[in-house]
């Protein structure tokens, strides 16, 4: 549905569907603001509590309110209603909102996009300069949005996310974080928020570019992500008595970004999305899970969805040889592998080591002897019906390197004309014609060549705020400029190879966004090491990524008991498996406990491409003593439960949504059950059993 009609001073605008729907009206000022969005039956909000519907600072512009607060901006008060437009594309309805600023001359066009039959909308902002002379954006909201609850009727979410940690929830109530200062006595709202965002490259390294605020005592949710795969902030606060929302790209403040456009130029925002329902958290993740499945690129692989071998963690670790990869490779195929990936180190023919020579991506002759080299390796992965694989890192060129001196100088990130350094590489800047043909150059010779058909991309530097080359305004634009040409590359490199599948790595989750997984096909969740403390990333990584493109290490040793394999292997059956350890050495009982658990994923990942995630016992903490992850696919549902503590041998997990229904229970992993669940139809709750410590369940249920 849209519209437009106007009642006395008061314009409104009318948009949605059948699971979403939008509603726009002018203030007193003359501002357009978003006083409805949601499901169909969301309340309207009051007009007083609407914010503009998008806040843009300028140099010789800034706000009408100082402070912390990114609202409530000069021009976003000033900009008007010039027309709107919308229109459908297969799934996605779309509007446009054109505004106008007078006084500056500068344009802002709202996109806004939603899927039918998901309560999800995606906004990014166009910002033009009309006017006579030069503007300088300093910062542009995605999307702004006021008249939310009271901030003592919501709880605040977000997630912190480190390197080996990633993914860790937390809840507080948003009251505590934005203190009641009696506005009535000040007729004015406070100055303060509360905010976070990115630093440097990594886009993920601290927190998710994600959060939620949800009714206290309520079901309604306000789940967001901002989709940059370098800056973003989002920040929530009070205003009239409500809470309002804003997300953004990349700022002046946080990330040393600011762009200046002539006359007739203009600047697109990063994209931001929003899911509003009454169904609470797991509702709202839901159907941003459908969301994020409806806008990431097509791909075969997200439906296929293979069993992969890596010989990186706990394993090889960046030492591989023919000598030990060829067992390896034997073993791999008789798990049920379908990939075999070669990790870092196949390219390392230096003395010293490899991590700050990388850059040419030619196979060291002295890891690969013999007359086929490294051809041997992949022909043998080939031979046993497998796909083969290998890691690039394609945006860094190690310090050492001879790559540094061949390339120009302009190819490379800089500030005030001196090369970046860090952590013993130099960046890439893909903007730059002869970075992007170098890496073309690498791609087509080892996929196009040699056939490889799988390639994790790793990045294991964040630089931050950027960089001022390559005709930047500021680092933080040459940033937001690189990773964009980084995501054009890697779909020109699908578009060339559209069966290639692409695992997008940065020290395991450290650029974990919305962006990336738009494009590629995989996501890493972590390089946690210890099997003990990967159930809380892998029980919490769907709330990031889809369970089809999560890739989740299942490290399986020979010296672990058959529980601690199967707890290893239980935990990445409901997501992407990624096959590890020294599968060569184990005995066929031993092997035979991970030939079970690739059996069971072949038998389940079917449905995982239409799951949605849900938490029985709520999302883990990190110290938690037990964790439970289910997938509901339809009348079908799966269940992980793992117990790493506690000396409590049972736990009880609610399902409410099955009370009083009968359910079909099958335990599915391990073959040899280290415990048992049952069903309570009259409580809604199923009981597992676990009698040990570091022991897993894997259960499917039928209602």
């Amino acid at each position: 549905m849209s519209g437009i009609t106007t009642a006395g001073t008061t314009e409104r605008v009318q948009w949605g569907h059948s699971a979403f729907t939008a509603e726009f009206a002018t203030a007193a000022d003359g501002s357009l603001r978003t006083v409805r969005l949601g499901p169909p039956d969301a309340a309207a909000r009051p007009l007083a509590q609407a914010t503009p519907v998008v806040e843009v600072l300028a140099l010789g512009h800034g706000s009408a309110w100082s402070g912390r607060r990114s609202i409530e901006t000069v021009i976003g008060g000033r900009l008007r209603l010039r027309d709107h437009a919308r229109e459908r594309d297969g799934v996605w309805h779309r509007l446009r909102l054109r505004l106008f600023d007078a006084d500056s001359g500068l344009t802002a066009e709202l996109h806004l996009a939603s899927p039918e039959g998901l309560p999800v909308v995606r906004a990014w902002v166009e910002i033009g300069n009309e006017g006579p002379g030069p503007l300088t954006l300093l910062a542009v909201s995605s999307l702004a949005l006021g008249g939310l609850p009271a901030p003592g009727e919501l709880d605040l979410h977000w997630a912190d996310n480190d390197w080996l940690a990633e993914c860790r929830w937390h809840r507080r109530p948003l009251r505590e974080a934005l203190p009641d200062l009696n506005r009535g006595a000040h007729e004015r709202d406070s100055r303060g928020r509360f905010g976070l965002g990115s630093r440097g490259s990594w886009s993920t390294d601290g927190h998710l570019a994600m959060g939620a605020l949800t009714e206290r005592g309520g079901r309604g949710c306000w789940l967001w992500q901002v989709e940059s795969a370098c800056g973003w902030a989002w920040e929530t606060g009070e205003r009239e008595g409500g809470t309002y929302l804003a997300l953004h790209g990349p700022t002046d403040t946080e990330h040393q970004w600011r762009q200046r456009l002539l006359p007739g130029e203009s600047f697109r925002t990063e994209a931001a999305a929003l899911a509003v329902t009454g169904d609470g958290f797991e509702g709202a993740l839901a159907a941003l899970t459908g969301y994020r499945r409806q806008v990431r690129r097509p791909h075969p692989d997200h439906e296929s969805l293979p069993v992969i071998f890596n010989d990186y963690m706990n394993t090889i670790g960046g030492d591989p040889t023919t000598a030990k990869l060829l067992p390896l490779i034997d073993a791999a195929a008789r798990a049920g592998a379908e990939y075999f990936v070669i990790d870092s180190g196949w390219y390392d023919d230096d003395a010293v080591g490899w991590w700050d020579s990388v850059g040419a991506w030619e196979p060291a002759a002295s890891r690969f002897p013999g007359p086929r080299g490294i051809h041997e390796v992949l022909d043998r992965i080939r031979d046993r019906g497998m796909v083969p694989g290998l890691w690039l890192e394609p945006e860094v060129v190690g310090v050492r390197s001879a790559l540094g001196d061949r390339l120009p100088p302009e190819a490379f990130f800089r500030r005030d004309g001196v090369r970046v350094s860090e952590h013993g590489r130099y960046q890439l800047d893909l903007r730059h014609p002869a970075a992007a043909r170098h890496l073309d150059e690498t791609v087509d010779r080892i996929v196009g060549d040699w056939g490889v058909g799988y390639l994790k991309l790793d990045y294991n530097i964040s630089v931050p705020p950027g960089t001022d080359g390559g005709g930047a305004d500021s680092p933080g634009a040459g940033l937001l400029g690189h990773t964009r040409a980084y995501r054009r590359w890697l779909d020109s490199v699908l578009d060339r190879y559209p069966r290639l599948v692409i695992e997008n790595c940065a020290s395991g989750g450290m650029r974990m966004d919305g962006a990336m997984l738009r494009v590629a096909q995989l996501q890493s969740t972590s390089d946690q090491q210890d099997h003990l403390r990967y159930p809380p990333i892998s029980a919490a990584a769907p709330t990031a990524v889809p369970p089809e493109q999560g890739a989740v290490w299942a490290y399986a040793q020979p010296e672990f008991t058959d529980d601690e394999n199967g707890f290893i292997l239980a935990g990445a059956l409901l997501g992407r498996v990624h096959l590890s350890g020294h599968l060569d050495r184990m005995s066929e009982a031993q092997l035979g406990v991970v030939t079970d658990a690739v059996r069971v994923y072949k038998k389940i990942r079917a449905d995982l491409p239409r799951a949605v995630p849900f938490w029985p016992l709520g999302l883990p903490d990190w110290t938690a003593p037990w964790i439970a992850l289910g997938m509901r696919a339809g009348s079908t549902s799966y269940l992980t439960v793992w117990r790493r503590d506690g000396d409590a041998p049972q736990a009880v997990l609610p399902l409410p949504q099955l009370l009083s229904r009968k359910v079909d229970l099958e335990i599915l992993y391990p073959t040899a059950a280290p415990g048992s669940a049952a069903w309570s139809a009259a409580t809604g709750e199923l009981t597992v059993t676990l009698d040990r410590l570091y022991t897993a369940l894997v259960l499917r249920f039928t209602a």
